[in-house]
């Protein structure tokens, strides 16, 4: 209370006095007992209505004792029960939750963990996926500020999740309790295996594989890869104490389109405990892209062997060579390739008006410029008689997509006829023209696009010696073939966009978080967020049938499935007020990450322990635990001191006292006849 709410305090009682004494004592003819009474009720009224008009603070002080928090953290992974150690968690848990001092010293919270996190999850040991980076993470945000002791049950194996060594607060000591037999057994493992989800018909695809060992003894195992039974692949690998690890890398045929199942197996003639982690399943879409090129000319010319090669190095690719008469449909035909074209062209132009193939076009000093004005309108072409040699030059800037400079100024120059090229519409250049070291913005190589047609040009002859230089600068093709299969690529990929867009993969493993997006774009190509879209999902064994809704998302609109067994699935996605569809299928493959462990990781939960400058503990050594908790010295109750303002008008005692007293006077003095 402030100085001056005392000096207004003291006043008040002055004032009160005055008014009281005046009233009934200073006016009065007789010194009555009575007036007396009067004079001191009127007296406590006013002092009470003053108090209350002046509303002074009191404040009052208490100390509270606040228990330190302490985070069970309870792996419920099927590796757990994998490992026999379930029932052992429990009656851990149950040591640790009915402990009386325990209860007293800390405010004691459980949580579980698997692949998600929570609070009121059951005890089931029944979680696919071990993440303790998550549990980490939400400890962090529930208890900020807090120094406490978190006591972690797990086996340490995690399965997704960044590294959770370095996932716990600064200002938390993990102590992780073991659970799980750590006597070494002899165990062959595949740890992991690495492929691509896609491959290319005829071509072979890589698969990285990393092959583990545990035990003491030399071991020779084989490692084998097959499909429907036929082993494709087959290798002897040895072992020792001192080599525990092998990795191998391995290139596999793509000779059968459509998503093809493998079984990778790791087999010895040793019993093992645990055999589930010696075989992994995995999957890879097999995809036909071979693409149908016609390459049109009317002249012989060594530029056509020389780019035939350079596209045909991509098995997904076959060029055939025709002249302008010799084609006329266009049904089977991907790309075109319109060599030095004259008027002789125009039947190959008139089909392609309703096909809309996309074009490669290379002029040279047999093109017909006024031919080539009409068919196009992207580039003007204002040429002279003369011709000129131009020297490349690479344009840095260029970004459809990717690619290096392979030394375009060093390559011979390409024969071109001399005369201005003027651009019509927006086209992007890769190379320019130059002449003697003398810049010009005529394209040697450029490309457009216009709506869903794409075209290239490339203009000048003899790129034949681009291809003979850089093999002399490399000793291989390899440089100026991939240049030339990107521009085959970009021309024979259209820009084409569908109203309904749907992300997903060919095969997911059991018990991980299926997702599939899907993107809805009105007529004018605009993302619509509250698009009304449904999948239905049939299991293609039992033939049932579910439907789902998608929810929003910030790039669309995603629905994730949760538990499906493995099989193949086929799913039908419907934008239902436009009607817009998309069928496909997926399949989830027979695999449980959590079966590839036969002990617990012990060197991470003691670095854990280390970092978090905690201390690692057995299931048999609980009471241990229990007493470090205990120790009077750590993990001390906070004190708070709690300062509590209370203004005097919310005291419900002085507004009664104001009106017992008013009242008591007024009656008073009814009663003695003053009114």
């Amino acid at each position: 209370m402030t100085s001056s709410t005392i000096f207004l305090l003291f006043l008040s009682v002055l004032i009160a006095a005055s008014l009281s004494f005046y009233h009934y004592l200073f006016r009065a003819n007789t010194q009555l007992k009575s007036n007396w009474i009067l004079a001191l009720l009127r007296f406590f009224s006013i002092l009470c209505l003053l108090v209350l008009l002046i509303n002074p603070t009191f404040t009052r002080k208490t100390t509270e004792l606040s228990k330190t928090p302490l985070a069970l953290l309870i792996d419920n992974s099927s590796s757990i029960k994998e490992l026999k150690s379930n029932k052992t968690a429990l009656n851990v848990l149950d040591k640790i939750l009915t402990n009386k001092e325990i209860s007293e010293k800390f405010a004691v919270q459980k949580y579980l963990f698997d692949k998600d996190f929570g609070l009121d999850k059951p005890i089931d040991f029944e979680g696919k996926q071990s993440n303790i980076d998550l549990a980490a993470q939400n400890l962090k945000q529930l208890y900020k500020h807090n120094e406490l002791p978190i006591v972690l049950l797990s086996d340490g194996n995690q399965t997704i999740g960044n590294d959770y060594e370095y996932s716990f607060q600064e200002t938390a000591r993990v102590f992780p309790i073991v659970l799980g037999d750590t006597t070494s057994n002899f165990d062959l493992k595949i740890s992991r295996l690495n492929v691509n989800k896609y491959a290319f018909l005829k071509n072979k695809f890589p698969v990285e594989v990393f092959l583990q060992y545990n035990g003491t003894k030399p071991c020779t195992a084989t490692f084998s890869i097959q499909k429907e039974k036929n082993k494709v692949f087959n290798q002897t690998v040895a072992f020792s104490k001192t080599k525990k690890t092998v990795s191998l890398e391995i290139l596999v045929e793509a000779n059968k389109i459509g998503l093809q199942k493998y079984k990778a197996i790791l087999s010895s003639t040793y019993k093992e405990k645990n055999t589930y982690n010696n075989v992994k399943n995995f999957a890879v879409e097999v995809l036909n892209q071979q693409k149908e090129i016609a390459l049109v000319s009317d002249i012989t010319h060594p530029d056509l062997g020389a780019i035939k090669r350079a596209i045909e190095s991509n098995a997904q690719r076959k060029v055939k060579i025709y002249k302008s008469k010799e084609i006329s449909d266009l049904k089977n035909i991907d790309l075109l390739i319109l060599y030095q074209p004259t008027s002789a062209f125009k039947v190959i132009i008139d089909a392609n008006v309703k096909q809309q193939i996309n074009t490669f076009i290379i002029t040279g000093i047999s093109t017909d410029f006024n031919f080539v004005n009409q068919i196009q309108n992207d580039l003007q072409f204002k040429m002279t008689p003369q011709t000129e040699n131009f020297t490349a030059n690479y344009q840095s800037s260029f970004q459809l997509f990717a690619q290096e400079d392979i030394a375009f100024s060093q390559l011979p120059p390409l024969t071109h006829k001399f005369g201005k090229i003027i651009a019509k519409n927006q086209v992007e250049t890769m190379i320019k023209s130059s002449v003697n070291g003398v810049s010009f913005e005529n394209p040697i190589l450029t490309f457009s696009e216009n709506n869903t047609k794409r075209s290239a040009y490339l203009l000048g002859e003899n790129i034949w010696k681009w291809r003979l230089e850089s093999y002399l600068f490399k000793k291989s093709f390899e440089d100026f073939d991939l240049f030339m299969n990107k521009i085959i690529h970009y021309l024979s990929t259209n820009s084409y966009k569908k109203n309904l867009l749907v992300t997903h993969e060919q095969f997911y493993n059991s018990g991980e978080t299926i997702v599939i997006e899907a993107q809805y774009f009105n007529k004018n190509y605009e993302l619509n967020k509250e698009a009304n879209l449904t999948i239905e999902l049939k299991n293609s064994r039992t033939n049932a049938v579910k439907k789902y809704n998608f929810s929003s998302s910030n790039q669309g609109n995603i629905v994730e499935f949760d538990g499906l067994e493995h099989g193949n699935y086929s799913f039908t996605v419907k934008e239902n007020t436009s009607g817009a569809s998309y069928s496909s299928s997926f399949e989830v493959l027979d695999f449980d990450v959590e079966k590839q462990f036969t002990n617990p990781d012990v060197v991470k939960l003691n670095a854990l322990a280390t970092k978090t400058n905690g201390q690692t503990f057995y299931p048999n050594q609980i009471e241990q635990l229990i007493k470090k908790l205990l120790d009077p010295s750590v993990f001390l109750p906070t004190e708070k001191e709690i300062i509590k303002k209370t203004p005097l008008i919310d005291w419900v005692t002085l507004l009664i006292i104001l009106a017992v007293s008013l009242a008591t006077e007024w009656f008073y003095r009814k009663y003695k006849g003053l009114l």
